[in-house]
């Protein structure tokens, strides 16, 4: 199945990272990987990435630094981003939102419920492939 929708996925955890992209591959997205908030920002900018996962404790510039200047260019403002994080505070959920992330997840990922979430954004079908 090819959905030809991308998702760029920025996460600093190599583990998490090879993980999350190796499963939304098999699910036909074209992925790229950014593993700071800077390297967040460029790739945005370069690719125009259909959605963006965002982990939110990321180093250099953290993930609610990158999504208020993904959200704030022009270019990239309407872009969807899903925070990706362990932190599952209330407050935490809405200083996201703050930030301007469209949607919040919870690590460890729960791949089915995320796919549900991008699927929201993306109207891939993706919740359908196993």
């Amino acid at each position: 199945m090819t959905l030809s929708k991308s998702i760029l996925v920025v996460e600093d955890n190599e583990e998490n990272a090879d993980m999350l992209c190796r499963r939304l591959e098999l699910r036909g997205f074209h992925v790229s990987l950014a593993r700071d908030g800077v390297q967040a920002v460029a790739r945005a900018r370069d690719a125009l990435p259909d959605l963006i996962l965002m982990d939110l404790s990321l180093p250099e510039i953290d993930g609610w630094e990158a999504t208020r200047r993904i959200k704030y260019e022009r270019t990239t403002s309407s872009i969807p981003v899903i925070a990706l994080t362990a932190h599952a505070m209330v407050e935490d959920r809405q200083r996201a939102r703050d930030a301007g992330c469209n949607a919040f997840e919870t690590k460890p990922v729960d791949l089915d419920k995320l796919l549900v979430v991008i699927d929201r954004f993306l109207g891939t079908g993706a919740t359908a492939v196993a």
